[in-house]
């Protein structure tokens, strides 16, 4: 059987140069067109509007996906002040041995839009993990944009994504999914603003309501929180809630980790750890939350 590009080299030398010159003629033409093309005001395509299907790869900055905060030292503990996504203040003081601010802290939070929760969080490895150098479905604004189902997510669904300043926010939208009008809600009553030390400042109004501390959903606290560490390292919430003794339960990013998590109450927050079994002891025993008034 002949080579397929056998058909290349077919018929006499003469023939093979009048077709090498034809395919040099036509490289030089295309160009030489689309320049001229190009040159004319009235051959641009107009600008796509902010809620139409993107098409074209979109570059987006992975932004930070932990906060290091700066630490006091005060005898054997470190202290650093914190910012729930509420706006309430905290002081976090525990054993310097712990390296508490080296383990970097994300925001979370919950929310209700129309009646349906979804949650607020930061991807652990930043927004290439959801982006991953592709392309997103639609943009809802200069800030928030639909990306595709992740490879392995089972049903977690689409996911929206937010840029709040430094930060990107993911919220995941599973089973059907918001509607269009509630995403375009999302984008212009969904707000977020940083402090001055970092930290993100979440605030909701019309069909997008927050969960407020002590908040549940399927039996899971929902309200705002602040979480250490993650991946393959130790991880510890921050969880605000009233009558914390009576009402706490382990989050779901504590229990859902493959090996134990505890917790305990410190008036109304909820310090809860998921780790070694020397870390845990230690951070139960030796980190204590004030809250601010």
């Amino acid at each position: 059987m002949s080579d397929q590009f056998d058909v290349i080299e077919a018929g006499g030398r003469g023939r093979r140069r009048w077709i090498g010159l034809a395919v040099v003629l036509t490289l030089l033409v295309i160009p030489a067109v689309s320049l001229l093309l190009s040159r004319d005001p009235g051959s641009g395509l107009p600008a796509p509007s902010s809620t139409a299907p993107i098409r074209s790869l979109t570059r987006i900055d992975n932004g930070p996906h932990a906060l290091r905060v700066p630490a006091r030292t005060k005898g054997h503990d470190e202290i650093i002040d914190v910012v729930f996504p509420d706006g309430r203040r905290a002081e976090v003081r525990y054993p310097a041995d712990l390296d508490l601010n080296e383990l970097g802290v994300r925001p979370f939070q919950g929310a209700w839009i129309d009646g349906q929760f979804r949650r607020l969080g930061v991807p652990y490895n930043g927004v290439a993990e959801v982006t991953g150098g592709g392309r997103p479905i639609r943009s809802y604004g200069p800030d928030v944009t639909l990306w595709p189902r992740q490879p392995g997510s089972g049903g977690e669904g689409q996911t929206l994504l937010f840029v709040f300043g430094q930060w990107r926010m993911v919220m995941q939208d599973p089973g059907q999914g918001l509607t269009f009008d509630q995403r375009m809600a999302l984008a212009r009553e969904l707000h977020g603003r940083t402090t001055k030390d970092g930290f993100l400042v979440l605030s909701g109004k019309g069909s997008v309501r927050l969960a407020g501390p002590g908040a549940t959903a399927q039996g899971d606290p929902v309200g705002p929180q602040l979480w250490f560490g993650g991946g393959v390292r130790e991880v510890v919430a921050l969880v605000p809630i009233p009558d914390c003794a009576r009402k706490a339960r382990l989050p779901s990013v504590i229990a859902g980790r493959g090996y134990p998590g505890e917790w305990t109450c410190q008036g109304d927050v909820e310090i809860a750890v998921a780790g070694s079994t020397d870390f845990r002891k230690r951070a139960l025993a030796g980190i204590r939350v004030t809250l601010g008034r």
